[in-house]
């Protein structure tokens, strides 16, 4: 016992030393402040998103699925790149990110952006919600917000530090050691894994400031979630698989309006 704990204090102590606590964007009009920690470094999860999002297209592609529906295609890409020229009022980097904006032809109602600024629609969220441009803004503007905070990163981070405990408390009874896979997670946290309620609520709010500073009326966010909610009431779609919805969500949303609105209304319209 005495091994073990040392074994674990001494994990911890180093994997505390490698933990970097930073805030990765400005907290904008949404008063977004919370502090996040990583294990990981933004290069190497953006690097895993990227292989990952490409591999992705590949595959698409040789089933005939990606951008097969050139209308729809540029209608998200139109959306997209004014939500992206505001990205800068959160973080400066972000706008000099490699984007890539794609549409898979699938039934499923399901949207994403991966670190870096990669996104994919599904045809079956726009076939089946028949979106306005301002509703899909605020889909978009949720996604890209995931992005621009680095949550993937705060997921991928959690799993390498509890990889860390495992790999340490292998060590210490003489189990082999496991291999944390960056590129598996990444693709984990985006396909599969629940954002935590906390990363939901910053997604919502900055969204929606990003969809106000683009010229989208911000209140198509309350009634695009509405509509998500209401696609499947016995069984949630997709998308609402790793985005819980709630009636407390919608009234979080409709609470931030006030504040975005006058963006809104300072906003260029096309």
């Amino acid at each position: 016992m005495k091994n073990w704990t040392r074994a674990f204090a001494l994990l911890a102590a180093a994997a505390l030393g490698a933990c970097t606590t930073v805030n990765t964007t400005a907290p904008g009009a949404v008063g977004i402040a919370r502090e996040q920690s990583f294990l990981v470094s933004a290069e190497a999860v953006q690097s895993a998103a990227g292989q990952s999002y490409a591999k992705t297209l590949t595959d698409g592609r040789a089933k005939g699925v990606v951008n097969n529906k050139p209308v729809m295609l540029a209608r998200v890409q139109a959306v997209s790149r004014r939500l992206i020229a505001q990205v800068g009022a959160f973080r400066p980097d972000a706008p000099s990110w490699n984007w890539e904006i794609n549409v898979m032809d699938t039934p499923e109602i399901n949207a994403w952006c991966m670190a870096g600024g990669k996104i994919m629609v599904y045809s079956g969220l726009i076939d089946k919600l028949q979106p306005s441009d301002a509703e899909l803004a605020a889909l978009l503007g949720h996604e890209i917000a995931h992005a621009l905070r680095e949550h993937t990163r705060e997921a991928v981070s959690r799993s390498v530090g509890q990889q860390l405990v495992l790999t340490g408390l292998a060590a210490a009874t003489g189990a082999s050691q496991s291999t944390v896979q960056i590129a598996n997670a990444v693709a984990q946290v985006t396909y599969s894994l629940p954002h935590g309620r906390e990363q939901e609520t910053e997604a919502d709010r900055m969204g929606l400031e990003l969809m106000a500073r683009a010229g989208y009326e911000p209140r198509a966010a309350v009634t695009f979630f509405q509509k998500l909610a209401r696609a499947s009431p016995s069984k949630g779609p997709s998308w609402l698989s790793t985005h819980p919805q709630s009636e407390a969500r919608a009234a979080d949303l409709q609470a931030y309006i006030a504040r975005v609105e006058p963006l809104y209304k300072a906003s260029a319209k096309p």
